[in-house]
């Protein structure tokens, strides 16, 4: 199963409606389930440097088929930097993405960047749900 780009513009859109809705500025990046970007969108007034975590928090989530807050106790440990080294230092170990099911099967990951690591993550689950049937 792989994310079409309406799909994925679909979940930035609706990460982008929570972040309204938290008066925050984020940045969204829906990637497929080997990592790879599809989508990507910065609010007005969001920070450059967002677009960078919310990438690499998205990554995190689709490798690990998990919440990438989830994996913020491992980081540190010799198998989780050796896993990022290998993937080329894209991947973040933070709270902020969570992964995109259809149907039972992983097909990417919503990240975001911008707001706390709850806020992130209340934002991705909102661009996730909005792919659930």
């Amino acid at each position: 199963m792989t994310l079409t780009l309406a799909q994925a513009n679909l979940a930035i859109a609706s990460a982008i409606d929570k972040a309204t809705e938290l008066d925050i500025r984020i940045s969204v990046s829906v990637c497929d389930a080997g990592g790879r970007l599809l989508a990507f969108g910065r609010m007005d007034g969001g920070h450059w440097g967002a677009g960078y975590g919310s990438q690499g928090k998205a990554v995190a989530s689709a490798a690990f088929a998990k919440p990438s807050g989830l994996l913020t106790e491992r980081a540190s440990s010799p198998i989780m930097l050796g896993i990022a080294q290998a993937e080329g230092g894209h991947i973040f170990y933070a709270k902020g993405a969570v992964p995109i099911f259809i149907d039972g099967v992983l097909a990417g990951a919503c990240g975001v960047g911008g707001g706390t690591g709850e806020q992130d993550e209340q934002c991705a689950a909102a661009g996730a749900a909005a792919l659930l049937p």
